[in-house]
């Protein structure tokens, strides 16, 4: 069984840190990485958890119940929102892993995304707003030209400027090829942008000066990329951008989803004309490592709400005085469960992470091209593992909580809806696990390989990793028969993205299960990592089962449709 208390989240992060793949080789390459010794990364978590404490906990309860409002034209954020996010920006948490020469304190993304998910934990929608800022300077960094970026840079590591990313329109979706919205040059170099978009996470607000719209657009050359600020500065006036409406959703009601119309907005082309997507997933590729970190925190909420309930609330037993319901056997299985899932989403997040710095900054030409390949893999994994995770820890904890569960009272019927989205937006599953099979998989499979190389190391030491890596490896084999068509793929998809979710679920808790020593949070990481190798063999051939059961299989079904 787990440890029979809770511990504080940011002591069970800071040894995921520690112990996580690559870390050591990010700590190899010296500057500000080598700056993160073990009381440095206690230090700020610890600060990151009182902030989040002090300011985002009453923040989410009544961002859930009042959300924002539309008034003249503009998003009025809710009572509280502002002091959260002044108190954000002076604490300095946009710089964490923003480089030195643009005034950060270039330490890890690892723990930069520690830090995000003690924030996600106590506010999910909150961090909806920093994600594409942090997201929107790498790409900056990566392919503005040099105005563009000493006007935009700094406003946005201060906090001082907002950004959002544009993609989706009512009619096209994900689907870029469709996209309508429309760039023409000026005579002065800029371009006028006209279209619709929506689904914008924060598409407008009032807590910073001035807002940039990253957008995909169709310009002569084909889709091209574009910042268009909400305020003009020269001369000084709003740009031709409305807010159409902000969407009435499930969950995440602090973060207003906004339908935007470009009538004709300024704006200026970032990189290459013709090349817009291409860029744009610098800002997506952390944008979906953000998704499986607010899924983590969100699930970590749920775990620690049922913990201390079960922990708690009395009933059943054959003595005369009921026993906490913790010590039955269906809530043991409930919550060891919910620690499993957590902690091995844990484990590949801050892979991704640390391979993500490793991919960026080591002088090692072979080692770039190993961990951009693990990454390609690893990254529609944890973007739809942390959606689930965070629906299935939310949905046990309402469980676990019976009927108080599924009342306003207690946190865990939001977390339910805060994350049935995060399998959607970033990029769907079905998305994810066509993006996994058909390009990382059957166009050239590097990123397979790269994964099964290093997941083959740690399985020489845990027996059920060997097995599922082998399992994982044949059903591989079988989707690459050149016999099997299109559709056929395309069936087989998201159950393969399924298979290969508990391989790299597997490969982290081999990981964590290694681990040696006494701390508290080390014990608690063995412990989840035993339960969910437990099985892992068992489910991972039933997970093979379901990739291709028989090829015909929809077209048998295609007249119930």
């Amino acid at each position: 069984m787990l440890l029979q208390h809770l511990m504080p989240q940011s002591a069970i992060l800071a040894q995921h840190l520690v112990i996580a793949a690559g870390a050591c080789d990010v700590r190899a390459l010296g500057g500000s990485f080598a700056d993160e010794t073990n009381d440095t990364i206690t230090q700020i978590l610890d600060s990151a958890q009182r902030y989040a404490r002090n300011h985002l906990v009453a923040l989410n309860r009544a961002g859930d119940t009042h959300g924002c409002t539309l008034i003249d034209g503009r998003v009025k954020t809710p009572e509280g929102h502002r002091a959260a996010w002044n108190a954000f920006v002076e604490g300095g948490w946009l710089l964490l892993d923003a480089p030195t020469d643009l005034g950060g304190a270039g330490l890890s993304n690892a723990l930069a995304i520690a830090v995000q998910e003690l924030f996600d934990a106590a506010c999910p929608a909150f961090g909806m707003m920093p994600v594409p800022q942090r997201s929107s300077a790498r790409l900056l960094h990566a392919y503005g030209d040099e105005a563009t970026k000493a006007e935009w840079l700094p406003q946005l590591m201060s906090g001082a400027w907002g950004a959002t990313i544009c993609i989706s329109e009512p009619d096209a979706g994900s689907d870029v090829r469709r996209i309508r919205t429309r760039a023409v040059p000026m005579d002065n170099g800029r371009w006028s942008i006209t279209g619709e978009k929506c689904w914008i996470s924060f598409g407008d607000q009032d807590l910073t000066d001035r807002i940039g719209h990253f957008m995909l657009a169709q310009s002569d050359a084909g889709i091209s990329l574009f910042l268009v600020p909400n305020w003009l500065e020269c001369p000084a006036q709003r740009n031709a951008i409305t807010i159409r409406r902000i969407e009435e959703k499930m969950g995440l009601h602090l973060s207003p989803t906004c339908a935007l119309g470009f009538e004709g907005a300024e704006a200026t082309l970032i990189g290459e004309e013709g090349r817009g997507l291409q860029q744009l997933f610098v800002m997506i590729t952390n944008m979906r490592l953000a998704t499986g970190v607010q899924g983590a925190g969100i699930a970590a909420s749920a775990y620690q709400t049922a913990r201390r309930y079960a922990d708690e609330r009395r009933q059943g037993g054959h003595e005369p005085t009921p026993v906490a319901i913790a010590e039955h056997a269906d809530i043991q299985s409930l919550l060891l469960g919910m620690a499993a899932r957590l902690e091995t989403l844990r484990g590949l997040n801050f892979a991704v992470a640390n391979h993500a710095d490793i991919a960026r900054s080591s002088p090692d030409a072979v080692a770039r091209k190993r961990a951009a390949d693990l990454n390609g893999w690893l990254l529609p994994i944890v973007k739809t593992l942390g959606g689930e995770v965070a629906f299935d820890n939310a949905s046990d904890a309402i469980q676990i909580l019976g009927g108080a569960g599924y009342t306003r009272e207690w946190p865990v019927e939001q977390a339910l809806r805060d994350a049935r989205v995060l399998t959607v937006f970033e990029g769907t599953t079905g998305m994810q696990a066509q993006d996994l099979l058909l390009r990382r998989l059957l166009k050239g499979g590097e990123s397979f390989q790269a994964f099964i190389k290093v997941a083959s190391i740690d399985a020489d030491h845990c027996p059920p990793l060997r097995a599922c890596l082998n399992i994982l490896s044949a059903t591989a084999q079988r989707l690459a028969d050149p016999a099997l068509q299109r559709r056929d793929l395309e069936t087989a998809a998201t159950p393969f993205l399924h298979l290969a979710i508990l391989s790299a679920q597997g490969w982290a808790a081999a990981r964590l299960a290694r681990q040696e020593g006494e701390p508290a949070e080390a014990k608690h990481l063995i412990a989840a990592a035993d339960y969910f190798l437990s099985d892992l063999a068992s489910r991972t051939e039933a997970a093979a089962q379901a990739v291709l059961p028989d090829a015909t299989r929809l077209s048998r079904f295609g007249d119930l449709l």
